[in-house]
């Protein structure tokens, strides 16, 4: 019968795996945004997806979340992907990332981020996307 994600893969065979966040209490977190309805936007570092990633987003396309032990959480769909300065990021965009109610709480948190993640430029290119959530998978763990 295979694993859950082999199963998810195979009702997705274009879909890149990743994860929210960069540890699994914020990681629990997000995924909890997304199924809320509240997160309908992430972003990562420009510089953390090479010419030609397979990691980058693309619009059409649906991608299988996983939660922190690796196990298919969520099921998203790429609407929008655009390329923005952490210092042009703009409070709609930060307020669909769901996770602060203001634009100063999104530049605090993700600059922290940054920080533990590569480090942190107020220039630096952020790849912005918009999703959508397809389905949720905890129901089939």
């Amino acid at each position: 019968m295979g694993s859950v994600l082999e199963q998810v893969k195979a009702r997705y065979p274009r879909a890149q795996t990743f994860k929210f966040g960069d540890n699994p209490v914020l990681s629990a977190e997000l995924l909890a945004l997304v199924r809320s309805g509240k997160k309908t936007a992430t972003c990562g570092a420009l510089r953390d997806y090479p010419d030609g990633s397979s990691d980058m987003p693309q619009p059409g396309r649906q991608d299988i979340a996983l939660d922190w032990d690796d196990r298919p959480a969520l099921v998203i769909e790429t609407v929008e992907v655009s390329i923005c300065r952490y210092c042009d990021v703009t409070e709609e965009f930060a307020l669909a990332e769901g996770e602060n109610e203001t634009l100063e709480g999104w530049r605090e948190g993700h600059r922290r981020y940054f920080e533990r993640n590569g480090g942190f430029d107020p220039e630096m290119e952020l790849v912005c996307e918009r999703f959508r959530l397809v389905e949720d998978l905890a129901a089939e763990g």
